[in-house]
């Protein structure tokens, strides 16, 4: 290994310790920032209770109110770094890939963001309501209900984070559609199976009720729709066919490239 190439990998490894240090303060920035706010946010997690519930959050132990508030700013921390990881990962590896690639991770990058962002949203504005109000009424009448803080701010964060994951449907058939795992068509042809499963990861997320299962499986749908076009759009020739992806690679040679050099389609 030569001096040049040892001082290239140095300089990486020092890049990559940058932009740790860089995602560190960050999370620590955003978990100060959170705490500083502990009232308000706890305050907006119980928000989704039915009125008059928020009343009823109780503790068992002297020291639980402290590992749940540093449990809610922990997992607020994490949502409010997320963009900043996301864009210290692009920027690490921008000067390795082609100016072409580089648009492309960057729309990646925001999409995955705001898929996340607009997953968590709609579950705490549409899910965590209808679920928490069936959950809590179903016994009405025949219980008394007296919701245990640490228990629910666990309910609430899952579902919450699920939500977001879920989101990210049209991102994962993205990706398995570049890497020519599968193809649109076969997105297309499997819909009654991609249904079944929308279905089942519904029904595993915390709650299990049948109202918010529904309301988690309706833009699951749409966003499937969604990942079929993209796969449609942006996807390559499938990894199998190796002639269509001579053909393409063929076709994006320089134009200082002799044809001789290209491979054969």
């Amino acid at each position: 290994m030569g001096a040049d190439e040892r001082l290239s990998i140095v300089d990486h490894l020092d890049e990559l310790r940058r932009r740790i240090i860089i995602c560190i303060v960050a999370l620590a920035v955003a978990f100060v920032a959170a705490y500083v706010l502990r009232d308000p946010l706890v305050r907006a997690l119980k928000h989704p209770l039915p009125h008059g519930s928020d009343s009823a959050l109780v503790t068992l132990g002297p020291a639980e109110p402290f590992f749940i508030i540093m449990k809610v700013c922990a997992g607020c921390a994490l949502l409010l770094a997320l963009p900043v990881w996301l864009y210290q990962a692009y920027a690490f590896v921008i000067p390795a890939v082609t100016e072409q690639s580089r648009r492309i991770m960057l729309i990646v990058v925001a999409g995955v963001s705001s898929l996340f962002l607009a997953g968590v949203a709609f579950g705490y504005f549409v899910v965590l309501p209808v679920a928490l109000r069936f959950l809590i009424e179903f016994g009405d009448g025949l219980f008394i209900s007296q919701l245990q803080a640490g228990p629910y701010f666990s309910f609430v964060t899952a579902m919450l984070l699920a939500s977001g994951l879920m989101f990210e449907l049209p991102v994962a058939m993205l990706a398995f559609a570049r890497m020519g795992v599968v193809t649109a068509e076969m997105y297309v042809r499997q819909w009654r199976v991609a249904i079944v499963v929308i279905a089942a990861v519904a029904a595993a997320l915390p709650g299990g009720d049948p109202f918010s299962m529904f309301l988690l499986m309706i833009p699951q749908i749409v966003l499937y729709a969604l990942g079929v076009w993209l796969a449609r759009t942006f996807a390559g020739p499938p990894i199998w066919d190796r002639e269509a992806w001579a053909g393409v690679r063929g076709g994006d040679a320089g134009p200082d490239e002799p044809d001789g050099a290209r491979p054969a389609g």
